[in-house]
């Protein structure tokens, strides 16, 4: 049995939660990250869903890829299957990504089910932004999954610009109600 390659491009990149060997900057082809999931446990409610991110066809996806030894990986795939897939709209794939360096490895990642309940589309910017201001899960604020996403990304220096508008619009939201008293 061979080490396993896992693509993170979400909470994923700042909270891997699992043992892995090696930590390398990564390009998926092919593919986005969007806020296109709902969330109703861990970033939301079933009356208030939040939205997370997913996968969706086309353009290209900066992110890490983990590399964890062989002797883990079926613990590291039952952990990340549980987490992934109990409750959202994902399918598991094994996807090649271009590693830093040159490498290219074949990663376990989550592309969002197009066909699943929780599938929310590609929504326009104020429309995810609403529904991220309103949303709190089981893991806290939907902001504050936007806002670590951001962080993480810039400390890679991987830019993002559709991420950054929905930032942006948010902090907006944010300033707006708190000049309000809303918070």
């Amino acid at each position: 049995m061979s080490d396993l390659w896992v693509f993170g491009y979400g909470s994923l990149m700042w909270r891997p939660g699992f043992r892995y060997l090696e930590m390398v900057p990564a390009l998926l082809e092919g593919f986005h990250r969007s806020f296109c999931v709902y969330s109703r446990y861990w970033r939301g409610t079933p009356e208030r869903p939040g939205l997370v991110l997913g996968l969706t066809p086309g353009g290209d996806c900066r992110g890490t890829a983990f590399r964890v030894a062989a002797a883990d990986r079926e613990e590291v795939v039952e952990y990340l299957n549980e987490r992934e897939l109990g409750g959202y709209a994902y399918l598991a794939h094994y996807l090649p990504v271009l590693l830093d360096g040159g490498r290219v490895a074949e990663a376990y990642c989550f592309i969002a089910d197009r066909d699943h309940r929780h599938y929310a589309g590609e929504l326009a910017v104020d429309e995810a932004a609403e529904i991220i201001m309103d949303a709190e899960g089981k893991a806290g604020l939907n902001r504050d999954y936007l806002i670590n996403t951001v962080r993480e990304l810039e400390q890679y220096g991987f830019g993002d610009p559709a991420l950054r508008e929905l930032l942006r619009t948010v902090e907006r939201l944010t300033g707006e109600i708190e000049s309000g008293s809303g918070i």
